[in-house]
């Protein structure tokens, strides 16, 4: 089922650490006009992985993130979008859309696990922002029936 909701297409724009803030920030920007920022906190292991994805730069072992992609590719399992769909906070939602040969899934996870995830496919893969997200101060639920759990 198509997503519901009104998204905005976005790229990965930088991975900032701006001392003394101790939590790395992951900046998004949406790739048409007005090219508005989406900026979220994650974890510093989680900026690494990430960091190695958006640049490409190999590791000498799989991260987790390699792997899975390895195991959705194997499978012939399609990253079809990854949408950032809510926040409670500080803490932000996204959805992996995933196409296989037994038909499509979303699975809720973690934003920074769904674009380190999507940066290693052989091809591009969406990034999409609920455009509330965008241009609402404060909390935005996701767009769908169900709701996050934290």
């Amino acid at each position: 089922a198509p997503p519901m909701g009104d998204f905005r297409m976005a790229l990965v724009s930088a991975i900032n650490v701006d001392l003394p803030n101790q939590h790395p920030t992951v900046v998004l920007r949406e790739t048409e006009t007005p090219r508005r920022q989406l900026s979220f906190s994650i974890a510093f292991p989680d900026a690494v992985v990430l960091s190695h994805a958006l640049r490409r730069i190999p590791t000498p072992r799989p991260f987790a993130h390699e792997l899975l992609s390895g195991i959705l590719q194997g499978f012939d399992i399609d990253v079809v979008a990854v949408r950032l769909v809510g926040r409670q906070g500080s803490v932000y939602f996204a959805e992996l859309d995933l196409r296989g040969r037994s038909g499509r899934s979303v699975h809720s996870c973690r934003p920074s696990d769904a674009l380190t995830v999507a940066l290693q496919q052989p091809v591009p893969v969406p990034i999409l922002i609920d455009r509330r997200l965008l241009e609402q101060v404060g909390d935005v639920m996701p767009p769908g029936p169900a709701t996050p759990a934290v």
